[in-house]
């Protein structure tokens, strides 16, 4: 029997302890307590919505609590305002990734290219991404669209034109077009930094080959941006289901219902009509849809990797 053969065991398992299996095997108790605040930070509220959903809960009459089955879900289900809701929602989530991922594609084409005042125009392109929501909601309500004093106002008039009332008129697109404002330097960010990782000798290839810079955008630069736009309509559609903060700021649901959506609708069932078992209804509604969307995102991206 060879030295090999008799020491063969003890190498093996030294091997094996440098395995990385060995390592995450080891090193799973030092993660638990991190998990398990996670998961609690995760399951109470969830345990606390769905139990509230099922109660009959109103800070208005706290003599009339107790159980009430599934009557908040038989009243929102029946109530008018959730299609309307829902209607407004898919609007929004529609319109803004029509708009972050167009006008993200055309800068990150623009950005891709040298010019003077490059670093500075990317900058000013990425600023509106760290500006918090209500304090965009507040410059386009009151310095932008506003339908007297507003830069807009005052290019019209300035031409001739009648000041539009843009929150009066078109609510929904006003508030489409601040949450685009908002999440275009994301999208523009992802498909930027994609788009820099392009074969450049693919591009100069189809050049030579004469085509055109539509043919080349369709067939060489396009295919390659297929897979950051699926992060991105992922990642967007997620925070779109859930825009609160620029209509509460800019229309307050209305006028009527036209900007009201599913979060915006759970905050006034909660907060202006003081219904925390309806409210908490919405949520339970809301929380399906939400993981619905993602899983089916994510399982599309996971093919496409």
């Amino acid at each position: 029997m060879s030295t090999t053969t008799l020491y063969a065991p003890a190498v093996a398992r030294r091997r094996g302890r440098g395995h990385p299996g060995f390592f995450r095997r080891g090193t799973t108790w030092l993660m638990a307590p991190a998990v398990a605040a996670l998961f609690a930070w995760m399951i109470v509220p969830l345990i606390l919505t769905l139990w509230f959903s099922v109660q009959r809960y109103n800070l208005q009459d706290p003599a009339g609590r107790g159980f009430a089955g599934f009557d908040n879900y038989v009243y929102l289900f029946t109530d008018p305002s959730l299609a309307t809701a829902l209607l407004n929602t898919v609007i929004i989530v529609v319109g803004d990734l029509a708009v972050t991922i167009g006008v993200g594609i055309l800068l990150a084409i623009v950005f891709d290219q040298p010019f003077f005042g490059r670093g500075i125009a990317r900058l000013l392109a990425i600023a509106p991404f760290f500006v918090m929501p209500t304090v965009s909601a507040l410059v386009w309500k009151n310095l932008l669209m506003h339908p007297v004093y507003g830069l807009f106002a005052w290019i019209a008039n300035s031409l001739g034109f009648e000041a539009i009332d843009w929150f009066g008129d078109y609510p929904l697109a006003s508030v489409i077009a601040i949450v685009g404002w908002e999440w275009t330097p994301f999208a523009t960010l992802i498909l930027l930094t994609s788009l820099q990782s392009v074969d450049r000798e693919q591009v100069d290839a189809a050049h030579l080959d004469g085509a055109s810079p539509l043919a080349v955008f369709r067939f060489v630069i396009l295919p390659h941006l297929a897979r950051p736009i699926a992060v991105v309509v992922m990642l967007e559609t997620i925070f779109f289901l859930v825009v609160y903060a620029e209509i509460v700021v800019t229309t307050v649901g209305g006028p009527g219902l036209a900007t009201t959506n599913l979060s915006f609708l759970i905050y006034s069932r909660a907060l202006l009509a003081f219904d925390v078992g309806g409210a908490s209804a919405a949520g339970v509604l809301a929380i399906v849809l939400a993981n619905v969307i993602t899983f089916l995102f994510v399982r599309t991206v996971a093919r496409q990797m």
